[in-house]
């Protein structure tokens, strides 16, 4: 019997307006209003494992694996898994480096591209 475990290498959460249509919580949403340096809190099911100290791209997901752009480069910052109706979620902070309001390439192979010379 092993220990199922997802490896994320960027957040991807839904368009907030899927909160405010009572689909998802908001935790599971990208916050309307981004802020540089503002800490917010994500939920997701099951156990995951991302990446921590690094900047990672937070990304839009509207599942089925379509993906967004990075709309921003953030930072993990304290994790938490736990099980709720015998369900196992994680729970974590992230902090906002940077917001992306253009197509450039913020990341290359998951690392910011001043880390790539």
């Amino acid at each position: 019997m092993g220990i199922k475990v997802e490896f994320n290498p960027d957040l991807a959460l839904r368009n907030v307006s899927q909160f405010h249509n009572n689909n998802r919580k908001i935790e599971e949403c990208i916050p309307e209003n981004l802020e540089v340096g503002k800490i917010y809190d994500f939920l997701k099911k099951d156990q995951r494992l991302y990446r921590i100290y690094w900047e990672i791209p937070l990304i839009e997901t509207k599942g089925g694996e379509v993906l967004s752009r990075p709309k921003a480069s953030i930072m993990i910052l304290e994790a938490t898994h736990f099980l709720k109706d015998w369900e196992v979620r994680t729970k974590w902070k992230y902090k906002i480096i940077e917001i992306f309001e253009d197509d450039d390439i913020h990341f290359e192979c998951f690392d910011r591209d001043w880390t790539r010379k």
